[in-house]
């Protein structure tokens, strides 16, 4: 009876993988993954103690913009990412995280940040004001960025898929040449596939380096 106590289960014949690693052997030795880039922005943004607190934070932004970047490279889709409500609604969110988290923290110190290092207290005024309509600029710049991007390629794809097929379905000789702007989307694609990417770690860089403005004040 208790030779079924030893039975183990099926499922340890099978080899459990992270989806989202790239760890993978058909990109050899590059031992990288999607969680230890991001642990490495973070970190190198932020600092090796505070940065480890906000990673979690940090590593959903970046894959739920990643995510919804590359399921706009699906035919037929929707992204997201390429409205701008959805990314305002991002960038405010920080932005005013980070804000709170500097007053949080520092107080009225948290002003201090609006004024620059070895200003002549003339010209203070002016460069206080100056200073804090950049800063809420940063609210529609991290947001502007992120949809531009994502909506500029995908206009693009659109327009280009359009003129091919009106291309080649002009007559018997148009359809060959229409491979000729094909082979020029099929491109593009791919270089949408690494912007999808490098918006994604855009966002989380700048969403960081606000962050450290606010914990460190400069």
């Amino acid at each position: 009876m208790n030779s079924f106590l030893y039975i183990t289960s099926p499922l340890d014949q099978f080899e459990i993988r992270n989806l989202l690693s790239l760890d993978a052997p058909i990109l050899g030795n590059l031992s990288l993954s999607l969680t230890s880039i991001v642990h490495g922005i973070v970190v190198n943004q932020i600092n090796a103690k505070n940065g480890q607190v906000y990673f979690p934070l940090m590593y959903t932004l970046f894959v739920f913009i990643l995510m919804n970047n590359l399921i706009g490279l699906v035919p037929y889709s929707f992204a997201s990412t390429s409205h701008f409500a959805l990314t305002f609604s991002l960038s405010f969110t920080i932005v005013l995280g980070a804000t709170l988290l500097g007053l949080n923290k520092h107080g009225l110190e948290f002003f201090s940040l609006f004024v620059p290092a070895g200003t002549p207290i003339a010209l203070l005024p002016l460069l206080v004001i100056i200073e804090f309509i950049s800063y809420l600029a940063r609210n529609i710049s991290l947001g502007l960025r992120l949809g531009a991007n994502i909506l500029s390629g995908h206009l693009l794809l659109t327009i280009l898929s359009g003129f091919t097929y009106n291309i080649m379905t002009s007559g018997f000789i148009f359809f060959f040449l229409g491979f000729f702007p094909i082979a020029f989307i099929v491109a593009f694609s791919g270089l949408e596939f690494a912007i999808a990417f490098i918006q994604a770690q855009v966002f989380i860089i700048l969403s960081c380096s606000y962050v450290k403005d606010a914990l460190e004040l400069h």
